[in-house]
């Protein structure tokens, strides 16, 4: 399979990326930082480019078979600019398949059925920003025809995968506290051979 990945200089798509190249698939990845990328394998094709413009989204979409994005938001509008240029590159080349990171916030919230976690009491930040960009991101998803996935991970500290979580469709399984960078790297992966989630948010934790 060639896998368009984006996002992998940060924990999770290098993660992702690892498991990728053990398993020999051919993996793409768009980075603004190329020298950020230690990892050497022939099955792995790094482009130089930017996920907000619109002709590098379109030129490194090309031969891809699934796309997995684990940008986040950068301290900025990444996710909400990129969506819809990943959106629109991946119809046009018809290629249906997208697993994405998102957070815990944009899962539905138990204390406040009518909201999100993040506009619930159930969110201790006090700070929205993130959590409305993964928000507009997951909306442009649901709108769309393609086959996605938003994996929706708790705190999520460094660490090996240790193979047990807890999963849940639209929520956050109750009292999940945290899960490692590693566990959510292998579900988010393993989540292109399944249709369990299509067209799903799904809460990760222990």
């Amino acid at each position: 399979m060639n896998i368009l990945l984006l996002g992998m200089t940060g924990r999770v798509g290098s993660e992702i990326a690892k498991l990728a190249l053990e398993d020999k698939h051919q993996v793409t990845a768009l980075v603004r930082t190329p020298e950020k990328i230690s990892i050497n394998d022939e099955n792995l094709s790094i482009i130089k480019g930017d996920v907000t413009v619109k002709e590098d989204v379109e030129r490194t979409m090309k031969g891809a078979d699934a796309v997995i994005s684990a940008l986040n938001t950068d301290g900025a509008d990444t996710l909400t600019k990129s969506m819809p240029l990943i959106i629109e590159a991946m119809t046009d080349e018809s290629i249906k398949r997208i697993v994405t990171v998102g957070t815990a916030g944009i899962l539905n919230s138990r204390a406040e059925p009518d909201v999100l976690r993040y506009q619930s009491s159930e969110s201790k930040r006090k700070l929205t920003r993130a959590a409305e960009e993964h928000h507009k991101t997951y909306l442009l998803l649901e709108d769309s025809n393609l086959d996605w996935t938003v994996v929706c991970p708790t705190y999520l500290p460094d660490g090996e995968a240790v193979g047990e979580h807890r999963e849940e469709r639209d929520f956050l399984p109750e009292d999940g506290k945290k899960i490692t960078v590693g566990d959510t790297a292998e579900f988010v992966y393993k989540q292109l051979e399944s249709d369990k989630y299509i067209k799903s948010r799904v809460g990760i934790a222990y």
